[in-house]
């Protein structure tokens, strides 16, 4: 690909430049056609730069948007911001994605009002693709843009997760389900189960059902859909987990006989091997799905490691067209469902 540029909100995250960077510079390595553009305050980021430094662009931002800012607030005062001018930056053709740590209400309301959501989506939902334990990965949405979702929009989210999973996935039909609090029918909120009968009567949805939050990772579904506020409290409970789990065997590896030493090596070695991908910084960045552009949402907190995994998701979303393919693919899926 000629043109292979995305915008980075510098500023953005619990630790900004001293991330980001590091991240940037990794993701020019690993691709000689990648061009990034650090968005903030060049006194911060020129010191964490090598003296000579190529396909690397630095714009400067008068101004950062807090993570407990208000989003109304901050959209209202973004003008300058680092997250504002890496959106504009994509809207201006300037970049074809941006990707930000930043404030996730003040990055979805920018983004909304400045690159617009696909038509016949009400609202962008955060979606990531997660591993699953027997090797799968599940498509799963909304990851935290929208606490609250009414039918309509949970029946979106799955017609858009339906196309991601096709065309980064490469499955034939995606096997939809719907997180609730059990399986059967009569449970759960009355939107899911308004949800749940419109997707049951859709013949271009394989929809299977309910599942609850413990199957998660266990690749029974191919479409996990739910509202926001549910799938970020799920997603941050289960990578918890994950770290914990994963990080279990360092304490044997610190204990003073040798043996436990020797079997905490072991032991951590074999944890790595059979659960290492389920390690939450390999798939750190969710995709804003709905926009007519790209927009990568890391986590705050994110590492090196995980901000590069992030722009990998952005480069990602470039070379496969997310936008063109969900809103052609959408449209067509859309005047099917009206005609059922």
């Amino acid at each position: 690909m000629d043109n292979l540029t995305v915008a980075l909100d510098a500023m953005s995250g619990d630790f900004g430049p001293r991330v980001v960077v590091p991240a940037a510079l990794q993701a020019l390595n690993c691709h000689p056609e990648l061009h990034l553009i650090l968005v903030g305050e060049p006194t911060e980021i020129i010191p964490l730069l090598p003296k000579k430094y190529q396909r690397l662009t630095i714009v400067e931002s008068t101004s950062v948007i807090a993570n407990d800012m208000k989003p109304s607030i901050a959209i209202r005062h973004s003008q300058g911001s680092s997250m504002r001018i890496a959106l504009e930056l994509v809207k201006q053709h300037r970049a074809l994605a941006c990707v930000s740590a930043g404030n996730t209400g003040a990055l979805m309301g920018l983004s909304k009002l400045l690159l617009h959501s696909i038509e016949g989506i009400e609202r962008p939902a955060l979606v990531a693709v997660l591993p699953a334990l027997n090797n799968r990965n599940t498509v799963v949405l909304d990851l935290g843009a929208n606490a609250e979702c009414n039918s309509d929009m949970l029946v979106q989210f799955a017609l858009m997760g339906v196309i991601l999973a096709r065309s980064t996935l490469n499955i034939d039909n995606p096997r939809v389900a719907l997180l609730n609090i059990g399986e059967e029918d009569i449970k759960g909120l009355d939107r899911i189960r308004a949800a749940a009968s419109i997707l049951k009567s859709d013949k271009n949805i394989n929809f299977i059902g309910y599942l609850e939050g413990n199957e998660l990772l266990t690749g029974k579904t191919d479409v996990l859909v739910c509202d926001g506020f549910v799938g970020n409290v799920t997603l941050k409970t289960v990578e918890g987990l994950i770290k914990i789990f994963l990080s279990s065997t360092q304490l044997m590896t610190k204990r003073n006989s040798l043996i436990m030493k020797l079997a905490g090596h072991w032991l951590q070695k074999k944890m790595t091997k059979n659960f290492g991908h389920l390690d939450p910084n390999h798939y750190n960045g969710a995709c804003l799905l709905g926009l007519q552009r790209i927009v990568i949402k890391s986590h705050g907190s994110a590492n090196q490691k995980s901000f590069l995994a992030a722009i990998e998701q952005a480069i990602l979303a470039i070379k496969n067209n997310i936008p063109e393919r969900i809103a052609t693919s959408l449209s067509s899926a859309l005047a099917k469902s009206e005609n059922n």
